[in-house]
C-alpha cells in the first residue's frame, strides 16, 4: 500500500526527479540532513561553526531533524552502511535519494500503528485498514513529505498519542500515554505542541461521547493525563526545554495583518490543497440513521467540527504559535476523516430509498456550490479533476449498490476507497507537487546546475580552499536567496536560513547595523551588504561574484576563478581575536551612524553597560553638501510617486576625493505594494517584499554602501513610495587599514576551533583590557581564563568579548545547551521513577 501510494515518485525518481520542494526541501531540508549528519559523524552534538557564523545544532535545528527520531534512524543506518563500504560518502544527492525510501517506510509505520488505533476503538480488521489507509495517503502526508519533510513524523506520533488517550480513558491505564508524550516531546517540540491542541480536542470530544461501559471518570482522567504529562514533560526534558529555549531566543517580526476568523482557503471536496475528504465520508455524513452509531456519531461530529476549524485563518494562526496563518494541523482532520469511512462500513448499511436520495442531492448541491464559489478552479485535463472523478465514482457505485441491496456493499466500497486513496494520492503529487508546484524541476541534473550546486561553482570553491591555511577564514557568497549556500557547497560561510536563529545575530542585522541582505526575508541572514569594515571584523577573507556583477567590497582583489564566477580576497582581513582597552558603550552609540559604529568596533569594542565609554566616533551626514534630483517621479513631503521605472539622484558638491564609498541610509516602504520589487541604488541590488507579504521584515531602514561616485542614484519600480531620513556618510577607510596595521601586533597563539571548543593562549603584554572574537553571542557558552571561571561579555551587539587578565590567558570557551546537565539529571531521575513504578505497578497486578 505504502509502494503504491508512492507510484508518481517512484517514476520520476527512475527518471532522475527527487521528493522534495525547490525551496525549503533544497535550502533546509537536504543541507541541514547533510550538516548534521556529518557534525554527528566527528562526535560533535552541540554546536557547528558551519551553521552560518556558528550557532547551536542543539537548540537552533530542533525544529528540524536533531531531534527527529526518523531521521536519527536513518542516519544510524547510514553510518552502518558507510562503514561497511556499502555506499560512499552520503552528499546532498544521497539525502535527496532517501526521501522517498525513508517515506515508503515512514508511511507503512503509519498504516500499521493506526490500523492498530482502530482495531483498539473496536473496529474489525478490514474497516480498520481502510480508516488506516484514508489517514496515510491523505494529501497532506505528500505535501508534509516534499515540502517539510520533517512535519511528516507527526502523523506517526499523533496516532500514538490517541493510543495512549484511548488506553487513559477505557482502561485507567497511563503508561501507554506517558510513553507518547515523552516521544512527543522529545522528538520535536513544535509538533508536540501541535499534536497536544489536537490530543486536547480529541479529550473533550470524547468526554462528550462515551463509547464503552465503564469508562475511567473525568476526574481520574485529568489526573492521569496532568500527572503522565508532567512525568513525560521531565523524562525529555533535556531535549524539549533547549529546544523551547532556542525557539524564544528567535527574533520573528510579529505578523501585523488582521487574521479573520472565517475564510475559504482548500476546496477540500474537489480540488483540495491540504486536505480531502472523500466522497464516501461525505455521503456518510449525510445519512441519519448512522448516527444511531456512538463511534460513527463520535468521528463524524468531530470531522464536522475540524473541517469548520479549517475553515478558519484564526485557527489555523493558533496551531502556528498565534503568529501568521499556516494550516498545519489537518492530520487529525485526516484521522478523523479516516475513522469516519471506518465507522460506516462497520455498520450494517439499511437505508430507505427517500433517505438515501435527500443525501445524494445534499452531497449534489455540496460538490456544485464547491465547484462554482472556488475562484480559482480550473480543470484542463481529467488528471486535474481526479478529485472529483473520485467522488463521482464513489457516489455512483454506492447508490447502484444501495439499491440493488448488494450483499457486497461494504467489500466493495472498502476496495473503492482504496483504490481511489491510491488515486487521489498520486494525481496531487502529480498535478500539486510537481506540474504546478515546485518538486517538478528538482532533479539531478538541476542539483548539479549553476543554480544550486555547479561544477564552476564547486571548481571556484576547491580553489579557494586549496590555497586557503586559516581553518577559520569564511567565505561571503550565497547563491540565489539560498542562504544555507555555505553548507550546500561545504565552506565556512557567513550566511544560513533557519525559522530560529540566534537573535543576537537577527537584531545585529536587522536593528543595529541595518545590514541589507539582498532580499528581505525573516529567518535568514546572510553576506554583509558588501560593507568591507564587516567583513573584516567577522573573518570574511573571501568574496564571490559572477564576472559581470561590479558590486564588490572596498579592499577585495581578485583570487581565483572558474567559468563566470570569480574569488575576490580581503586585503585587509582583521585576526579573529582582537584586543583592546577602548570600551565603547552600546547606548550611547544607539542613534550613531551606521559608519560609527563600525569605527567603533574596528578601534575596540562595544559592550552593553551602564558606565559611559569612550566618545562616539565622527562621521557625520553629508546632505548639507547635496541636491536631490526626481527622476522619472516626484518627491513631496516623503511621498515618492514613480511614474514608470525612476526615483531620486543624490547628487554630491564638490565631492571629496579620498572618500573610497558612500553609505546612504533611508527609510523605504512601498504603499500597498501588492508584489515585491527590485530597489538598486548604483551598482548594488536589493529585493523588497510586498506589503502584505507574511515574510516581511517590517525593517524599512536601509543601509546602502556603494563605491564613491558624485551622482548616487535611488530606483524603484512603478509605484508610490514613502522614502524619507535620507542620509548620507563618507567612508575613506583610514580606520580600517589602521586597526590593520595595529592587529599586525597580536600574541595569539595555538587558536583552534573544533566544534563546541575554542581555545587559544594569548600573552597580554600590552597590558588590554577586553578581546573580541567574531563568535555569535549565545547562552550557553562557558569560558575559562587559565583554569578560571568568567563572565563572558556581549560584545559588539552580537558576539562574544572576553575580560583579559594580565600575563598569559590560556583561554577556552566550551558550549553545551543551556541547563544541560540539570535537565539530563532531571531526565534520568524522572526516567527512572517512571520504571520503579512501572515494575512496582506490574509486580503488584500479578
Amino acid at each position: 500500500m505504502a509502494l503504491l501510494s508512492h507510484l508518481f515518485f517512484i517514476m520520476q525518481w527512475f527518471d532522475g526527479h527527487y521528493m522534495t520542494g525547490m525551496n525549503d526541501g533544497l535550502s533546509q531540508m537536504q543541507p541541514f540532513k547533510e550538516l548534521l549528519y556529518n557534525e554527528f559523524k566527528k562526535g560533535e552534538f552541540f554546536y557547528s561553526p558551519d551553521f552560518g557564523l556558528g550557532g547551536s545544532m542543539y537548540t537552533q535545528l530542533s525544529y528540524y531533524f536533531f531531534n527527529s527520531i526518523v531521521f536519527l534512524l536513518t542516519a544510524g543506518v547510514t553510518f552502518v552502511l558507510e562503514s561497511i563500504g556499502l555506499i560512499g560518502k552520503p552528499d546532498l544527492f544521497y539525502w535527496a535519494d532517501a526521501i522517498l525510501v525513508v517515506s515508503v517506510l515512514r508511511l507503512t509505520v503509519i498504516l500499521m500503528i493506526t490500523t492498530f488505533y482502530f482495531r483498539y476503538m473496536t473496529l474489525s480488521k478490514l474497516p480498520a485498514f481502510v480508516g488506516a489507509v484514508v489517514y496515510g495517503t491523505s494529501i497532506i502526508y505528500f505535501r508534509y513529505v516534499t515540502y517539510w519533510e520533517f512535519f511528516s513524523d507527526s502523523m506517526i506520533w499523533l496516532p500514538l498519542l490517541l493510543i495512549g488517550v484511548e488506553k487513559v480513558i477505557r482502561e485507567e491505564k497511563p503508561w501507554f500515554f506517558l510513553a507518547a508524550v515523552s516521544i512527543s516531546l522529545f522528538d520535536n517540540f513544535y509538533f508536540s505542541y501541535v499534536n497536544f491542541l489536537l490530543a486536547g480536542i480529541y479529550i473533550l470530544f470524547r468526554w462528550i461521547f462515551k463509547l464503552s461501559e465503564g469508562e475511567t471518570s473525568v476526574k481520574k482522567q485529568i489526573k492521569l493525563f496532568l500527572l503522565t504529562g508532567i512525568a513525560g514533560f521531565g523524562i525529555s526534558a533535556f531535549s524539549f526545554i533547549p529546544a523551547v529555549y532556542g525557539f524564544l531566543n528567535n527574533y520573528r517580526p510579529p505578523y501585523t495583518e488582521q487574521i479573520p476568523l472565517i475564510g475559504f482557503t482548500d476546496n477540500f471536496l474537489i480540488n483540495g490543497l491540504i486536505v480531502y475528504i472523500p466522497a464516501f465520508v461525505v455521503l456518510s455524513l449525510l445519512l441519519v440513521s448512522l448516527y444511531q452509531n456512538p463511534l460513527f456519531r463520535f468521528f463524524a461530529f468531530m470531522t464536522i467540527f475540524l473541517v469548520l476549524l479549517h475553515m478558519s485563518p484564526f485557527a489555523a494562526s493558533v496551531f502556528n504559535g498565534f503568529s501568521a496563518p499556516q494550516y498545519r494541523w489537518e492530520h487529525l482532520l485526516s484521522l478523523t476523516v479516516g475513522g469516519t469511512a471506518a465507522a460506516a462500513l462497520s455498520i450494517p448499511i439499511q437505508i430507505k430509498r427517500k433517505k438515501l436520495m435527500v443525501a445524494f442531492a445534499c452531497a449534489a448541491v455540496l460538490y456544485i456550490l464547491f465547484y462554482v464559489l472556488d475562484p480559482v478552479i480550473t480543470f484542463q485535463r481529467a488528471k486535474d479533476a481526479w478529485m472529483g472523478v473520485s467522488a463521482f465514482i464513489i457516489v455512483a457505485v454506492f447508490f447502484v449498490l444501495v439499491i440493488r441491496k448488494s450483499r457486497h456493499i461494504k467489500s466493495v466500497m472498502a476496495l473503492l476507497i482504496i483504490l481511489t486513496s491510491i488515486g487521489v494520492a498520486n494525481a496531487y503529487q502529480e498535478n500539486r507537487l510537481s506540474v504546478s508546484g515546485t518538486s517538478f524541476k528538482v532533479s539531478k541534473e538541476y542539483m548539479n546546475s549553476d543554480q544550486y550546486r555547479g561544477a564552476d561553482q564547486q571548481k571556484v570553491i576547491a580553489l579557494i580552499q586549496e590555497q586557503e591555511t586559516d581553518p577559520l577564514a569564511r567565505i561571503d557568497w550565497t547563491l540565489q536567496r539560498r542562504n544555507n549556500t555555505p553548507i550546500i557547497h561545504g565552506f565556512k560561510g557567513m550566511s544560513a536560513y533557519s525559522s530560529i536563529l540566534n537573535e543576537h545575530l537577527l537584531f545585529f542585522y536587522l536593528k543595529d547595523l541595518y545590514i541589507d541582505m539582498g532580499w528581505e526575508s525573516v529567518s535568514r541572514y546572510g553576506t554583509l551588504g558588501d560593507r568591507a569594515n564587516l567583513e573584516s571584523l567577522l573573518m570574511g577573507k573571501y568574496y564571490i561574484k559572477k564576472k559581470e556583477e561590479e558590486a564588490v567590497p572596498y579592499g577585495f582583489k581578485e583570487a581565483v576563478s572558474a567559468g563566470e564566477y570569480v574569488a575576490y580576497q580581503n586585503e585587509n582581513l582583521l585576526p579573529f581575536v582582537r584586543t583592546t582597552s577602548t570600551v565603547f558603550s552600546e547606548r550611547e552609540l544607539k542613534n550613531a551612524s551606521p559608519v560609527a559604529k563600525e569605527h567603533a568596533m574596528l578601534s575596540g569594542i562595544i559592550l552593553d553597560r551602564k558606565e559611559p565609554g569612550a566618545p562616539i566616533p565622527e562621521s557625520a551626514s553629508i546632505m548639507k553638501r547635496t541636491s536631490v534630483e526626481p527622476i522619472h517621479a516626484t518627491y513631496e513631503k516623503d511621498i515618492l510617486k514613480v511614474s514608470e521605472k525612476g526615483g531620486i539622484d543624490v547628487v554630491v558638491n564638490q565631492p571629496n576625493p579620498s572618500v573610497k564609498d558612500y553609505y546612504l541610509t533611508f527609510t523605504l516602504r512601498g504603499i500597498d505594494n501588492k508584489d515585491s520589487y527590485v530597489l538598486q541604488v548604483n551598482e548594488y541590488k536589493t529585493t523588497r517584499k510586498a506589503a502584505r507579504s507574511i515574510y516581511k521584515t517590517n525593517v524599512d531602514q536601509l543601509v546602502i554602501r556603494v563605491k564613491a561616485n558624485s551622482r548616487i542614484s535611488l530606483r524603484v519600480p512603478k509605484g508610490t513610495y514613502e522614502l524619507k531620513d535620507v542620509q548620507l556618510y563618507e567612508e575613506t577607510y583610514d580606520v580600517l587599514r589602521k586597526a590593520k596595521a595595529e592587529s599586525r601586533q597580536s600574541s595569539v597563539e595555538g587558536l583552534r576551533w573544533e566544534g563546541n571548543r575554542i581555545s587559544f593562549t594569548y600573552n597580554n603584554t600590552n597590558h588590554n583590557q577586553y578581546a573580541a572574537i567574531p563568535l555569535p553571542y549565545e547562552n550557553g557558552w562557558r569560558l575559562t581564563i587559565n583554569g578560571e571561571k568568567q563572565e563572558i561579555k556581549k560584545a559588539n551587539y552580537a558576539f562574544t568579548g572576553i575580560e583579559l587578565k594580565e600575563g598569559r590567558n590560556n583561554v577556552e570557551l566550551v558550549y553545551y545547551p543551556p541547563f544541560f546537565f540539570s535537565l539530563l539529571a532531571l531526565s534520568a531521575c524522572t526516567l527512572f521513577l517512571v520504571l520503579f513504578l512501572f515494575y512496582r505497578t506490574k509486580r503488584s497486578a500479578s
